[in-house]
């Protein structure tokens, strides 16, 4: 039986300027969510993202941060 992935992307805009506006709750959320799963963001050049994997009971959890700006 395979296990299903779910995936969450907390979108935002890139860059410091950004990061303290309301334009970047999904990253915060993203952050927040990673924390109490324990998992750690890496670079994904494959799909402009920052991505990170962990496990929510049996499940597998995939969080992504896009790397792209939300308006572009």
């Amino acid at each position: 039986m395979t296990l299903p992935i779910r995936l969450i992307i907390g979108l935002g805009n890139p860059g410091p300027e950004y990061e303290t506006t309301r334009h970047n709750a999904g990253f915060w959320l993203a952050d927040h969510l990673a924390d109490d799963l324990k998992a750690r963001f890496t670079i994904e050049k494959a799909f402009s993202a920052r991505g990170a994997r962990a496990r929510f009971g049996v499940d597998v959890v995939v969080l992504a941060k896009p790397t792209t700006f939300m308006n572009r």
